[in-house]
């Protein structure tokens, strides 16, 4: 009898420790996608200002690179918990997550939360580019070579990337 509730004890507690460790995984994932996303938004806000013209074609991409970090997020949310294979956490944040265009499209066919997020991001990769999309892409590249122009944004994105560097899990 002592066995068994050794055993049961055991067995709880590393089930509430895996569950704890999941847990401080997935906020260290949540981390990198605001990150991320917040770089995004102040490029697309920067180009905006400096290229009036190109606002439309910004506010569009943002919505893209949304849609493409918020699949990652319930992805790794969602395979933490059921297939935590497929999250590789001994890797840098930012390659935690592999999903090619075949996963996605397989994705794409649940009726869950991870299905419709990946339904929005395999819409947007078999979308018809924006027709200023060349014009956007060369804005950012002009930006992106100056780098006094990006540095307070560039700065707040490696901060947050520090820190969620920092952060440690089991």
């Amino acid at each position: 009898m002592k066995r068994l509730m050794v055993a049961a004890l055991v067995a709880l507690t590393s089930t509430s420790a895996f569950s704890a460790d999941n847990e401080c995984l997935a906020k260290k994932y949540d981390a990198y996608i605001d990150a991320s996303l917040t770089w995004y938004a102040d490029l697309a806000s920067l180009t905006s200002s400096q290229y009036p013209e190109l606002t439309e074609v910004s506010e569009w991409f943002l919505e893209g690179r949304k849609n493409h970090f918020e699949l990652n997020r319930v992805a790794v949310h969602y395979y933490l918990d059921n297939d935590p294979t497929k999250v590789a956490t001994e890797q840098p944040v930012e390659a935690w997550l592999k999903l090619d265009q075949h996963d996605v499209k397989v994705l794409a066919s649940r009726s869950d939360e991870l299905g419709q997020a990946a339904k929005l991001t395999f819409d947007d990769r078999q979308a018809k580019p924006h027709d200023q999309n060349y014009e956007l892409r060369s804005a950012f590249a002009e930006l992106l070579s100056h780098p006094k122009q990006i540095d307070e944004v560039l700065q707040k994105y490696n901060n947050a990337i520090g820190e969620l560097e920092a952060m440690k899990c089991k």
